[in-house]
């Protein structure tokens, strides 16, 4: 009998095939999945913030791309995935408000996705799938056994990546 693990906003999870695993609600927030197709093990982090440095209070990991990618990977290692076979699935990042001006504070959802792709580059993990930008909600599935990430929204058609 499969799970359905959950990760909230600014939390992180691991499972196992044939776990699958969710989170609700990305807006501007970006949702990471990371697997390893080979040994079936994903990791998603639902990630609020692009930079943990410019942030006093940031001792969750999870809440940042930079810090919460590390994080995830160090746990999947420790359910056995291999570095080398890592690729990632990301999907949120949207521009839920629109505004007059177009201040860095107002392009959070663009500043997450450029954060992350930028630490997987330097990490050496490829993107092989990404639904991102625009300015609705996702929420996103992910099932190790088949490799399909699922994104639902409302009022649109549901998507596999």
């Amino acid at each position: 009998m499969s799970e359905m693990i959950k990760v909230g906003m600014a939390d992180l999870n691991v499972c196992i095939s044939p776990n699958a695993i969710t989170t609700l609600g990305l807006g501007s927030c970006v949702g990471i999945v990371l697997y390893d197709p080979i040994k079936k093990i994903a990791g998603m982090v639902h990630v609020m913030l692009p930079d943990s440095t410019k942030i006093l209070n940031n001792e969750n990991k999870a809440k940042f791309a930079d810090t919460g990618i590390d994080e995830l990977i160090r746990q999947m290692l420790t359910i056995g995935a291999d570095r080398k076979s890592l690729i990632a699935k990301i999907a949120g990042g949207a521009q839920m408000f629109a505004f007059s001006n177009n201040s860095d504070m107002m392009r959070i959802g663009e500043r997450n996705v450029e954060a992350t792709k930028l630490k997987l580059q330097q990490l050496g993990i490829p993107i092989r799938a990404e639904d991102t930008g625009l300015n609705y909600g996702r929420t996103i599935e992910f099932y190790p056994e088949t490799g399909e990430l699922l994104i639902k929204s409302v009022g649109k058609e549901r998507k596999i990546l």
